[in-house]
């Protein structure tokens, strides 16, 4: 139970900095209890005091993220057509927080020169293709990312900064209207106390205002950018039935990787 004094909190939210108001309370790897707050003005959500995430990152990826084989190849499959016709030909992307490295390794697969960047895991799949500090990025992605920072906000823009970027494309579940409660919404995970921020369609806007970016989003996969992308060929490019479409051109134009990145992988040995 939340008594009176803690429901009727209020804390300055760090996007927009308007007034969050307390939504609920939550049971955090089954033991620690948390509140978290609901911004009137943009829609964030979020815990402010995150104390367990040293323990909730014992692991950097969690054993209940069983998901996360086909969530890649989903977004390969989505990112691809993007990448191709929105980018240069032979640019450079980035995956930042990029894991054990695999969504790098398919980008590659495909022909896109993706490099691995993360502060927390062991690259496994994608050796030999971390990010070096000099490097400038066409795009960066962040996948399931911004669920798991404290100050989302300050991360877009380091991030951006630091890979000499005008380009984020990341993805994150959205909610709308009031918060779900705990156990209506099966994002929230609070049984792995990892993820601590969710956001609305509106907290995304709020981003890209402060950051003189541009917002596209198809619910799920959001870009970021302050160079000009045309929103009508971002919604036809994300349109899942025109997908078997975009692959022909991918799969006759694009040369993959693999060859030449086993033949450099050789050299490194």
């Amino acid at each position: 139970m939340v008594d009176e004094e803690s429901v009727n909190d209020v804390i300055d939210c760090n996007i927009c900095g308007h007034d969050s108001a307390h939504a609920f309370n939550a049971r955090i790897l089954q033991k620690y209890s948390a509140d978290f707050f609901h911004c009137f003005h943009c829609g964030y959500l979020r815990t402010p005091d995150p104390h367990w995430l040293d323990e909730a990152y014992s692991e950097a990826i969690a054993s209940a993220d069983t998901g996360l084989v086909q969530r890649n190849l989903d977004l390969r499959r989505k990112c691809a057509p993007l990448l191709y016709f929105l980018f240069p030909n032979k640019a450079r992307f980035l995956d930042q927080a990029g894991g054990y490295g695999m969504f790098v390794r398919l980008m590659r697969d495909m022909g896109f020169d993706f490099y691995w960047e993360d502060k927390y895991c062991e690259n496994l799949m994608a050796r030999g293709f971390e990010a070096k500090p000099d490097q400038h990025f066409a795009a960066v992605t962040a996948f399931e990312v911004l669920e798991h920072i404290t100050d989302p906000l300050q991360f877009i823009e380091e991030t951006l900064s630091s890979a000499h970027s005008e380009t984020l494309i990341f993805s994150t579940e959205l909610f709308e209207g009031a918060a779900p409660r705990p156990g209506d919404w099966w994002y929230y995970t609070f049984e792995t106390g990892q993820h601590i921020s969710f956001f609305q369609h509106r907290t995304l806007e709020v981003i890209a205002d402060r950051l003189g970016a541009q917002l596209l989003s198809d619910g799920s996969l959001h870009i970021l950018s302050r160079r000009e992308i045309n929103p009508m060929i971002f919604k036809v490019l994300t349109t899942r039935f025109l997908e078997p479409f975009l692959r022909v051109p991918l799969s006759i134009r694009m040369e993959s990787l693999v060859s030449s990145d086993h033949e450099a992988a050789l050299k490194l040995e």
